[in-house]
């Protein structure tokens, strides 16, 4: 299953993927990562954004082959978020605005979802706990 955690930045995704992946022991993908060493071709047009997910995808979907793999990254449009075609969505709806003013004016929320974070309640620990159990993981 290719579980896509997103939203504003410093909203807590890498926070809750870290911890998803470690209870999953699966591949974990951070977008900031794979940018700075894979991705380097990219900026933060739109038209890249949308390459983004979708390389982000194609990562995923080999890594995650024969089980689980999830990325965290804003992914900030539609556009991006079916580029990227995640089997579940997790948005970590924390905060109202990043600190990356174009991110915060080209985010859209998401209108699908299977989990939306918007609390800290204990987290991450509620929130892995209610995305093992809700993704039947």
């Amino acid at each position: 299953m290719k579980i896509l955690v997103m939203g504003l930045p410093n909203a807590g995704k890498t926070t809750l993927a870290t911890a998803l992946a470690e209870r999953l022991r699966c591949p974990h993908f951070n977008a900031d990562d794979i940018r700075e060493h894979v991705n380097k071709d990219l900026g933060f047009s739109v038209p890249d954004r949308i390459e983004q997910a979708r390389r982000m995808g194609h990562l995923c979907d080999i890594a995650g082959k024969y089980g689980h793999v999830i990325a965290d990254f804003v992914c900030p449009t539609d556009e991006t978020r079916e580029a990227f075609n995640a089997d579940f969505v997790v948005w970590v709806d924390r905060i109202k605005a990043g600190r990356f003013e174009d991110t915060n004016k080209l985010f859209v929320a998401p209108e699908k979802y299977d989990v939306r974070v918007t609390e800290e309640c204990d987290y991450p620990t509620y929130y892995v706990d209610l995305i093992v159990r809700i993704g039947e993981l």
